[in-house]
């Protein structure tokens, strides 16, 4: 798994002579999309495994780690493009499709809600450029148990609710292909792999 240090070096210099660059459009992308503990990372790994296809990490838990769970509003367009060259190096990899455990327009959502007004105006504009290359978003629903955890935040029956809203809001308005994603282990799994089919016929 890439980590923070390794993300934000690809962000920022091209790849050694000898690794695939990464092609954006080479391959299919599918977002694993969705708030805090529905299962995203699991299910990004699970798809990976069963297409024989790589996923990307979500960059902002091991940046997280990496900071000691310390996190300010400086640190958002590091975040962003540790985000993007998570997902640009595993597309580099992919022959006709790559998993992403999360992307840009759920970093502006989080943006928004812990550090209201402080998302870079370029991490908005890419994260609506990018957004548009993705075939598909498998929208994880919170209809599975909270998972606790140090980096998540709302708990709530209610707050997770409000932001399972939020996040199908940010789709729908923006006109963006997705299919929600409902029910435990092998059931959520198979929603998501059936969709995922229907991309790659």
């Amino acid at each position: 798994m890439p980590s923070p240090k390794a993300g934000l070096a690809r962000a920022a210099t091209p790849l050694p002579a000898g690794e695939p660059q990464p092609r954006p459009g080479n391959a299919q992308r599918i977002a694993v999309f969705g708030t805090e503990s529905t299962g995203k990372t699991a299910l990004a790994q699970r798809l990976a495994a069963h297409f024989g296809e790589p996923w990307a990490p979500e960059f902002v838990r091991e940046f997280w780690e990496l900071r000691g769970g310390k996190i300010v509003a400086e640190d958002l367009g590091t975040i962003a493009l540790g985000q993007m060259a998570n997902e640009d190096f595993a597309a580099a990899k992919a022959r006709r499709v790559v998993f992403c455990d999360t992307e840009l327009i759920t970093c502006t959502l989080w943006n928004d809600v812990l550090f209201p007004g402080a998302c870079p105006g370029w991490v908005r504009e890419e994260a609506e450029r990018r957004a548009r290359g993705f075939a598909l978003y498998l929208l994880c629903d919170t209809d599975v148990p909270f998972a606790p955890d140090p980096q998540r935040c709302f708990p709530e029956a209610e707050s997770r609710d409000r932001a399972r809203r939020l996040w199908r809001d940010a789709l729908v308005s923006r006109g963006l292909p997705f299919i929600e994603i409902r029910g435990e282990g092998a059931e959520r799994e198979r929603g998501a792999m059936a969709a995922v089919e229907k991309v790659l016929v």
